[in-house]
């Protein structure tokens, strides 16, 4: 049975189809992008590390995790290339990558003030 969200008839624009699929291939690509970011502790971090540079222990404060969980998670952004860090003397600062992490960001953000998401 059909629901009022599918067609009732399957048929395809082939033309379309095909311009697209490869488009969708390379957009998959973005997967582990938006999985890394679908935690709500990493998400917590890269909006930080948007705004300023933050040793690790600055981190740690701000999302109320421990040292140990707060190095997972950077670990992960890390390897993605969303972050990047450096170290200075005892201290090891992190900061956001790519621009574009800040630009994703911003645009979560404007879609959140505008009321669209659904929780």
């Amino acid at each position: 049975m059909l629901s009022n969200e599918t067609c009732q008839e399957y048929c395809f624009h082939e033309d379309i189809v095909n311009r697209l699929r490869p488009v969708a291939e390379e957009a998959a690509k973005l997967a582990p992008i938006f999985k890394a970011l679908s935690d709500e502790t990493r998400v917590k971090i890269i909006y930080a590390l948007a705004q300023a540079e933050l040793c690790v222990c600055d981190i740690a404060e701000l999302t109320g995790c421990t040292l140990p969980a707060v190095s997972h998670h950077l670990r992960i952004l890390r390897n993605i290339g969303l972050a990047k860090s450096r170290k200075e003397g005892k201290f090891i600062y992190y900061n956001i990558d790519d621009h574009h992490v800040s630009q994703i960001i911003n645009a979560a953000f404007a879609h959140l003030r505008e009321g669209r998401h659904h929780e």
